[in-house]
Protein backbone atom coordinates (compact mmCIF):
# COMPACT_ATOMS: atom_id res chain seq x y z
CA UNK A 1 0.00 0.00 0.00
CA UNK A 2 1.10 3.36 -1.06
CA UNK A 3 -0.28 6.58 -0.09
CA UNK A 4 -0.49 9.94 -2.11
CA UNK A 5 -1.68 13.38 -1.07
CA UNK A 6 -5.01 15.24 -3.03
CA UNK A 7 -5.29 18.76 -2.62
CA UNK A 8 -7.90 20.96 -4.14
CA UNK A 9 -5.83 24.15 -2.59
CA UNK A 10 -9.63 25.33 -1.55
CA UNK A 11 -9.89 28.84 -0.11
CA UNK A 12 -9.92 28.76 3.63
CA UNK A 13 -9.18 31.97 6.04
CA UNK A 14 -5.67 33.25 6.04
CA UNK A 15 -4.84 35.26 3.18
CA UNK A 16 -3.79 33.75 -0.37
CA UNK A 17 0.13 34.57 -0.27
CA UNK A 18 -0.08 32.86 3.10
CA UNK A 19 -2.30 30.17 1.80
CA UNK A 20 -0.31 28.98 -0.42
CA UNK A 21 3.11 28.76 1.71
CA UNK A 22 1.39 26.93 3.84
CA UNK A 23 0.74 24.48 1.60
CA UNK A 24 4.80 24.13 -0.07
CA UNK A 25 5.34 23.86 4.08
CA UNK A 26 3.13 20.63 3.65
CA UNK A 27 4.65 19.45 0.74
CA UNK A 28 7.98 19.51 2.29
CA UNK A 29 6.75 17.39 5.07
CA UNK A 30 4.73 14.70 2.42
CA UNK A 31 8.53 14.92 1.13
CA UNK A 32 10.14 13.85 4.07
CA UNK A 33 7.57 11.41 5.31
CA UNK A 34 7.48 9.32 2.11
CA UNK A 35 4.31 9.70 0.48
CA UNK A 36 4.39 8.77 -3.45
CA UNK A 37 2.82 11.62 -4.60
CA UNK A 38 1.07 15.58 -4.20
CA UNK A 39 -1.89 15.32 -6.42
CA UNK A 40 -3.33 18.94 -7.37
CA UNK A 41 -6.49 20.21 -8.70
CA UNK A 42 -7.06 22.64 -11.56
CA UNK A 43 -10.25 25.25 -10.77
CA UNK A 44 -11.69 28.22 -11.98
CA UNK A 45 -13.64 31.25 -10.64
CA UNK A 46 -14.44 29.35 -7.86
CA UNK A 47 -13.23 29.35 -4.24
CA UNK A 48 -13.04 25.65 -4.49
CA UNK A 49 -9.30 25.60 -6.30
CA UNK A 50 -6.61 28.54 -6.12
CA UNK A 51 -4.29 26.71 -8.17
CA UNK A 52 -6.03 27.62 -11.42
CA UNK A 53 -2.77 27.59 -13.32
CA UNK A 54 -1.48 23.89 -11.92
CA UNK A 55 1.80 24.28 -13.38
CA UNK A 56 2.75 27.11 -11.81
CA UNK A 57 1.75 26.19 -8.38
CA UNK A 58 3.54 22.84 -9.24
CA UNK A 59 6.64 24.82 -10.25
CA UNK A 60 7.17 26.02 -6.91
CA UNK A 61 6.53 22.24 -5.40
CA UNK A 62 9.37 20.74 -7.44
CA UNK A 63 11.89 23.60 -6.32
CA UNK A 64 11.14 22.90 -2.29
CA UNK A 65 10.83 18.96 -2.61
CA UNK A 66 13.43 16.25 -3.26
CA UNK A 67 11.55 12.55 -3.79
CA UNK A 68 8.42 13.43 -3.55
CA UNK A 69 6.22 13.06 -6.68
CA UNK A 70 3.67 15.51 -8.13
CA UNK A 71 1.40 16.30 -10.34
CA UNK A 72 -2.16 17.98 -11.74
CA UNK A 73 -5.34 16.08 -10.81
CA UNK A 74 -6.25 17.18 -13.44
CA UNK A 75 -5.24 19.11 -16.38
CA UNK A 76 -8.89 20.43 -17.57
CA UNK A 77 -7.56 19.96 -21.22
CA UNK A 78 -10.62 20.99 -22.60
CA UNK A 79 -9.56 24.56 -21.48
CA UNK A 80 -5.78 24.48 -22.28
CA UNK A 81 -4.17 24.60 -25.75
CA UNK A 82 -2.74 21.20 -26.41
CA UNK A 83 1.05 22.76 -27.37
CA UNK A 84 0.93 24.94 -24.03
CA UNK A 85 0.11 21.18 -22.08
CA UNK A 86 2.96 19.83 -23.64
CA UNK A 87 5.50 22.19 -22.86
CA UNK A 88 4.38 22.85 -19.15
CA UNK A 89 4.65 18.72 -18.75
CA UNK A 90 7.95 18.51 -20.25
CA UNK A 91 9.27 21.74 -17.95
CA UNK A 92 7.99 20.22 -14.75
CA UNK A 93 9.32 16.99 -15.56
CA UNK A 94 12.71 18.37 -16.36
CA UNK A 95 12.76 20.58 -13.74
CA UNK A 96 12.01 17.65 -10.98
CA UNK A 97 14.31 15.22 -12.30
CA UNK A 98 11.36 13.06 -13.53
CA UNK A 99 9.12 13.62 -10.65
CA UNK A 100 5.59 14.52 -12.63
CA UNK A 101 2.82 12.40 -12.73
CA UNK A 102 0.70 13.17 -15.21
CA UNK A 103 -3.55 13.82 -14.69
CA UNK A 104 -5.46 14.34 -17.50
CA UNK A 105 -9.47 14.85 -17.74
CA UNK A 106 -12.39 16.77 -19.53
CA UNK A 107 -13.42 19.16 -16.89
CA UNK A 108 -16.80 18.44 -14.45
CA UNK A 109 -17.92 22.02 -14.13
CA UNK A 110 -20.17 22.99 -16.99
CA UNK A 111 -19.68 26.94 -15.79
CA UNK A 112 -16.02 26.85 -15.77
CA UNK A 113 -15.92 26.08 -19.06
CA UNK A 114 -18.32 28.27 -19.61
CA UNK A 115 -15.93 30.97 -19.13
CA UNK A 116 -13.92 29.94 -21.71
CA UNK A 117 -16.18 29.89 -23.79
CA UNK A 118 -16.18 25.53 -24.22
CA UNK A 119 -20.05 24.06 -24.04
CA UNK A 120 -19.58 20.91 -21.54
CA UNK A 121 -22.39 19.23 -23.71
CA UNK A 122 -20.34 19.32 -26.71
CA UNK A 123 -16.50 19.27 -24.69
CA UNK A 124 -16.05 15.29 -25.34
CA UNK A 125 -14.44 15.30 -28.48
CA UNK A 126 -12.26 18.55 -27.88
CA UNK A 127 -10.98 16.58 -25.22
CA UNK A 128 -10.26 13.81 -26.73
CA UNK A 129 -8.41 15.72 -29.65
CA UNK A 130 -6.37 17.21 -27.21
CA UNK A 131 -4.80 13.79 -25.28
CA UNK A 132 -4.55 12.97 -29.05
CA UNK A 133 -2.41 15.78 -29.39
CA UNK A 134 -0.35 15.47 -26.07
CA UNK A 135 0.46 12.27 -26.28
CA UNK A 136 1.71 12.74 -29.67
CA UNK A 137 3.94 15.52 -28.40
CA UNK A 138 5.28 13.69 -25.54
CA UNK A 139 6.43 10.59 -27.49
CA UNK A 140 7.51 12.68 -30.65
CA UNK A 141 9.87 15.37 -32.20
CA UNK A 142 7.09 16.60 -34.81
CA UNK A 143 3.39 16.62 -34.49
CA UNK A 144 1.02 16.05 -37.56
CA UNK A 145 -2.61 16.02 -36.43
CA UNK A 146 -6.46 16.49 -38.42
CA UNK A 147 -9.09 16.83 -36.64
CA UNK A 148 -12.26 18.98 -36.22
CA UNK A 149 -10.67 21.30 -33.16
CA UNK A 150 -7.05 21.13 -33.94
CA UNK A 151 -4.67 20.77 -36.93
CA UNK A 152 -0.88 20.92 -36.92
CA UNK A 153 1.50 20.50 -39.95
CA UNK A 154 5.19 19.53 -39.30
CA UNK A 155 4.98 21.27 -35.64
CA UNK A 156 8.10 21.16 -33.99
CA UNK A 157 8.57 19.81 -30.38
CA UNK A 158 11.57 21.06 -29.26
CA UNK A 159 11.07 20.15 -25.22
CA UNK A 160 10.84 16.51 -23.99
CA UNK A 161 10.18 14.52 -21.01
CA UNK A 162 13.09 12.74 -18.25
CA UNK A 163 10.53 10.01 -18.14
CA UNK A 164 10.06 7.64 -21.35
CA UNK A 165 8.04 7.28 -23.18
CA UNK A 166 6.14 10.20 -21.33
CA UNK A 167 5.08 10.68 -16.68
CA UNK A 168 2.45 8.24 -15.50
CA UNK A 169 -1.05 8.95 -16.64
CA UNK A 170 -3.97 9.52 -13.78
CA UNK A 171 -7.62 9.69 -14.57
CA UNK A 172 -10.52 10.32 -12.55
CA UNK A 173 -12.79 7.24 -12.52
CA UNK A 174 -16.70 7.09 -11.43
CA UNK A 175 -17.73 3.70 -13.25
CA UNK A 176 -16.95 0.18 -14.37
CA UNK A 177 -17.76 1.43 -18.25
CA UNK A 178 -14.69 3.45 -18.44
CA UNK A 179 -12.34 0.66 -16.99
CA UNK A 180 -11.06 -0.55 -20.22
CA UNK A 181 -9.58 2.00 -21.69
CA UNK A 182 -7.74 2.67 -18.83
CA UNK A 183 -6.51 -0.90 -17.69
CA UNK A 184 -5.49 -1.03 -21.38
CA UNK A 185 -3.35 1.61 -21.60
CA UNK A 186 -1.61 1.55 -17.78
CA UNK A 187 -3.60 4.25 -17.22
CA UNK A 188 -3.47 4.88 -13.33
CA UNK A 189 -7.13 5.71 -11.98
CA UNK A 190 -8.34 7.40 -8.75
CA UNK A 191 -11.93 7.39 -7.14
CA UNK A 192 -14.13 8.92 -4.40
CA UNK A 193 -16.90 8.05 -2.91
CA UNK A 194 -17.97 5.13 -0.58
CA UNK A 195 -16.13 1.91 -1.11
CA UNK A 196 -18.01 -0.51 -2.13
CA UNK A 197 -18.88 1.12 -6.02
CA UNK A 198 -15.53 1.57 -6.12
CA UNK A 199 -15.04 -2.41 -5.58
CA UNK A 200 -16.66 -2.87 -8.82
CA UNK A 201 -13.96 -0.14 -10.32
CA UNK A 202 -11.37 -2.38 -9.14
CA UNK A 203 -12.49 -5.84 -9.50
CA UNK A 204 -13.55 -4.67 -13.23
CA UNK A 205 -9.42 -2.78 -13.94
CA UNK A 206 -7.44 -6.19 -12.32
CA UNK A 207 -9.79 -8.56 -14.90
CA UNK A 208 -9.18 -6.26 -17.88
CA UNK A 209 -5.26 -5.72 -17.04
CA UNK A 210 -4.01 -9.10 -15.84
CA UNK A 211 -6.35 -10.17 -19.46
CA UNK A 212 -3.72 -7.91 -21.54
CA UNK A 213 -0.42 -7.74 -19.48
CA UNK A 214 -0.12 -11.23 -17.57
CA UNK A 215 3.54 -13.12 -18.07
CA UNK A 216 4.97 -9.53 -18.97
CA UNK A 217 6.48 -8.56 -16.11
CA UNK A 218 5.04 -5.33 -15.36
CA UNK A 219 3.78 -3.22 -12.35
CA UNK A 220 0.19 -2.84 -11.69
CA UNK A 221 -1.03 0.52 -12.08
CA UNK A 222 -2.00 2.51 -9.05
CA UNK A 223 -5.94 2.11 -7.91
CA UNK A 224 -6.89 5.04 -5.85
CA UNK A 225 -9.16 5.81 -3.33
CA UNK A 226 -9.83 9.30 -1.84
CA UNK A 227 -10.24 10.21 1.80
CA UNK A 228 -10.31 13.28 3.90
CA UNK A 229 -8.77 12.74 6.98
CA UNK A 230 -8.63 14.38 10.22
CA UNK A 231 -6.23 13.28 13.27
CA UNK A 232 -5.83 14.33 17.03
CA UNK A 233 -5.57 12.91 20.65
CA UNK A 234 -8.72 12.54 20.92
CA UNK A 235 -11.94 11.65 18.87
CA UNK A 236 -13.79 14.31 19.82
CA UNK A 237 -11.23 17.15 18.70
CA UNK A 238 -10.62 15.52 15.61
CA UNK A 239 -14.29 15.01 14.95
CA UNK A 240 -14.97 18.69 15.57
CA UNK A 241 -11.88 19.89 13.27
CA UNK A 242 -13.13 18.01 10.65
CA UNK A 243 -16.49 18.84 10.57
CA UNK A 244 -15.62 22.29 10.43
CA UNK A 245 -13.13 22.23 8.12
CA UNK A 246 -15.19 19.56 5.59
CA UNK A 247 -18.57 21.84 5.75
CA UNK A 248 -16.10 24.65 4.33
CA UNK A 249 -14.89 22.81 1.88
CA UNK A 250 -18.20 21.59 0.52
CA UNK A 251 -19.75 24.96 0.16
CA UNK A 252 -16.65 25.63 -2.28
CA UNK A 253 -17.46 22.25 -3.59
CA UNK A 254 -21.15 23.52 -4.16
CA UNK A 255 -20.18 27.55 -4.78
CA UNK A 256 -20.46 27.55 -8.36
CA UNK A 257 -23.37 25.47 -8.64
CA UNK A 258 -25.31 26.81 -6.33
CA UNK A 259 -24.64 30.13 -8.08
CA UNK A 260 -26.40 29.48 -10.82
CA UNK A 261 -29.41 27.79 -8.79
CA UNK A 262 -28.19 24.55 -9.79
CA UNK A 263 -26.87 23.04 -6.36
CA UNK A 264 -25.43 19.59 -6.97
CA UNK A 265 -27.33 16.57 -5.52
CA UNK A 266 -25.56 12.87 -7.33
CA UNK A 267 -21.85 14.12 -5.43
CA UNK A 268 -20.54 10.91 -4.80
CA UNK A 269 -19.53 12.49 -1.07
CA UNK A 270 -22.50 13.47 0.96
CA UNK A 271 -22.82 17.06 2.08
CA UNK A 272 -23.53 16.40 5.54
CA UNK A 273 -20.89 15.65 7.15
CA UNK A 274 -22.13 12.45 9.90
CA UNK A 275 -23.43 10.63 6.83
CA UNK A 276 -19.89 11.36 5.22
CA UNK A 277 -18.37 9.89 8.43
CA UNK A 278 -20.40 7.23 8.79
CA UNK A 279 -19.79 6.16 5.13
CA UNK A 280 -16.56 6.53 5.38
CA UNK A 281 -15.37 9.24 3.42
CA UNK A 282 -14.50 10.87 5.57
CA UNK A 283 -12.01 9.98 8.82
CA UNK A 284 -11.59 11.40 11.87
CA UNK A 285 -10.40 9.94 15.26
CA UNK A 286 -7.06 9.08 17.27
CA UNK A 287 -4.20 7.69 15.21
CA UNK A 288 -5.68 3.76 16.22
CA UNK A 289 -9.15 4.97 15.09
CA UNK A 290 -8.41 6.05 11.50
CA UNK A 291 -5.54 3.45 11.05
CA UNK A 292 -8.61 0.81 11.79
CA UNK A 293 -10.85 2.80 9.78
CA UNK A 294 -8.76 2.86 6.77
CA UNK A 295 -8.21 -0.71 6.70
CA UNK A 296 -11.41 -1.26 6.45
CA UNK A 297 -11.96 1.38 3.76
CA UNK A 298 -9.08 -0.38 1.87
CA UNK A 299 -10.62 -4.05 2.27
CA UNK A 300 -13.44 -2.93 0.76
CA UNK A 301 -12.53 -1.12 -2.19
CA UNK A 302 -9.61 -3.49 -3.22
CA UNK A 303 -7.24 -0.09 -3.89
CA UNK A 304 -3.60 -0.43 -3.64
CA UNK A 305 -3.24 3.41 -3.08
CA UNK A 306 -4.79 5.90 -1.06
CA UNK A 307 -4.82 9.46 -1.54
CA UNK A 308 -5.01 11.31 1.51
CA UNK A 309 -6.82 15.06 2.25
CA UNK A 310 -5.00 16.55 5.75
CA UNK A 311 -5.61 20.13 4.56
CA UNK A 312 -8.94 21.05 3.50
CA UNK A 313 -11.58 24.09 4.11
CA UNK A 314 -10.89 26.44 6.83
CA UNK A 315 -8.74 23.49 8.66
CA UNK A 316 -5.56 26.11 9.62
CA UNK A 317 -1.68 24.68 9.24
CA UNK A 318 -1.18 23.76 12.41
CA UNK A 319 -4.22 21.60 12.48
CA UNK A 320 -3.26 19.45 9.08
CA UNK A 321 0.12 19.25 9.89
CA UNK A 322 -0.80 17.59 13.55
CA UNK A 323 -2.59 15.53 11.12
CA UNK A 324 -0.35 14.72 9.06
CA UNK A 325 2.45 14.07 11.30
CA UNK A 326 0.26 11.42 14.02
CA UNK A 327 -0.63 9.81 10.17
CA UNK A 328 3.22 9.39 9.38
CA UNK A 329 3.90 8.51 12.85
CA UNK A 330 1.46 6.04 13.71
CA UNK A 331 -0.44 5.26 11.12
CA UNK A 332 1.68 4.67 8.05
CA UNK A 333 4.06 2.40 9.69
CA UNK A 334 0.77 0.17 10.35
CA UNK A 335 0.54 -0.88 6.56
CA UNK A 336 3.06 -2.48 4.48
CA UNK A 337 4.13 0.57 2.37
CA UNK A 338 7.67 0.56 0.94
CA UNK A 339 7.20 4.37 1.44
CA UNK A 340 6.51 3.78 4.89
CA UNK A 341 9.90 2.00 5.58
CA UNK A 342 11.60 4.59 3.39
Amino acid sequence: MKFGVFDHLDRGTVPITEHFENRLKLAEVYDRAGFHAYHIAEHHGTPLGLASSPSVFLAAVAQRTKRLRFGPLVYTLSLTHPLRIIEEVCMLDQMSGGRLELGIGRGSSPYEMGYFGVDAKNSGKLYIESYDVVMMGLTSRVINFEGEHFNFKDVPVELECVQKPHPPIWYGMSAPAAVPWAADNGVNIVCNGPSLPVKAITDRYREVWHAKFDGQNKTMPFMGLGRHIVIAETHQEAYQAGERGFNRWYSSLQHLWRANSNPMKSYPIPEDFSAAEKAGIVLVGTPDQVAAKLQHEIDIAGVNYVLTRFAFGDLTYQESLRSLTLFEQEVMPKFDSELALA
